[in-house]
């Protein structure tokens, strides 16, 4: 005979079963993950800083894992949409996010979003940072970044800059230039970095802040002028061009590279990707490799990029605000 005491029992050992083969289940998931290709977005073009970047160790992060790690490009919207593609995407390990700073400028920039640039991802490996060079099409006859206000503050609303698209670091790069230069130039946006180089070799364009990773390329291109840099310092990638900040006053911008993930992604996961990116990055190859791109390496763990995150939503929410730059 059972009693209500003995099938209390069996119901509690069934259920503790089912919770204890349901982890086991997870576990062994994670463990044997990943067992099929795995995806880096780029939520820009092909040329783009991201993209250059996200293909710099593509292969190398592929054979680590034992998969391939393809890399897919899904711009639009200064970032969001392939940003947005990620941030619904099963967090089963298999789709990643190549982000940078436009990834919390988005977050203050536009009032509507599909997603949460910091609820809906966790942070899973920090590449390293880098800073913005401002460009001139080499016909321009600004020889300095003096030169260049003094010409757009003599002919108001008449030169361009083109960007990677409204909300991109590039974009709001030179709205923040523009406001505390006091002077009012055109916006321009395009679908990647790449593609607003393109303007400018072109003419449509006066001038683009581009990230090293996308700058370095032309530097001894005699269709494009580099007349200053982001950083506060000296930058070591282009001796001999000066600091934007040392004629305005206080301009600083420079951008973070990471991968993350949807929020939800097993810790797993993220530790062997970590684990993996954190081995890659310190071969001399690699390390070459970013060099050529502007890019100093850092070393932060999955934890600490979460922490960089939320800090520098803040910090760019406050460079929006001062920008005036508006989602066009």
């Amino acid at each position: 005979m059972i009693t209500s005491m003995t099938l209390g029992v069996r119901l509690v050992a069934t259920f503790l079963f089912g919770v204890s083969a349901l982890f086991s289940s997870a576990a062994n998931s994670a463990e044997a993950w990943p067992t099929k290709p795995i995806k880096i977005i780029v939520p820009f073009s092909p040329g783009s800083v991201q993209d250059a970047l996200a293909r710099s160790f593509s292969n190398e992060l592929g054979a680590a894992l034992g998969e391939a790690v393809v890399v897919e490009n899904k711009a639009g919207a200064g970032g969001t949409v392939g940003t947005g593609i990620v941030a619904k995407s099963n967090p089963d390990g298999y789709t990643f996010l190549l982000a940078a700073a436009s990834h919390n400028i988005n977050g203050s920039l536009f009032t509507k979003l599909s997603f949460d640039p910091i609820k809906d991802f966790t942070g899973v490996a920090y590449i390293g940072t880098s800073s913005y060079i401002m460009m001139i099409n080499a016909e321009f006859p600004a020889k300095s970044v003096a030169e260049f206000i003094a010409l757009a503050k003599a002919n108001p609303g008449q030169y361009n800059y083109a960007s990677a698209g409204n909300g991109s670091a590039s974009h709001l790069a030179m709205a923040y230039f523009d406001s505390m230069a006091g002077i009012q130039l055109v916006h321009i946006p395009t679908k990647g970095t790449g593609d607003a180089i393109t303007e400018l070799l072109a003419g449509r364009a006066q001038a683009v802040i581009a990230a090293n990773v996308a700058a370095l390329p032309f530097a001894n291109d005699p269709r494009i002028r580099f007349l200053g840099v982001s950083s506060e310092k000296p930058s070591p990638f282009v001796p001999g061009v000066p600091p934007i900040g040392n004629t305005v006053k206080g301009y600083v911008f420079d951008s973070w590279f990471g991968l993350l993930a949807p929020a939800g992604t097993p810790q797993e996961v993220v530790n062997k990707v970590q684990a993996q990116m954190s081995r890659i990055l310190k071969q001399p190859e690699i390390i070459e490799r970013m060099k050529r791109q502007g890019i100093e390496i850092g070393r932060l763990t999955p934890s600490e990029l979460n922490q960089l995150l939320v800090g520098d939503y803040v910090r760019m929410a406050k460079v929006v605000k001062a920008s005036g730059a508006k989602p066009e």
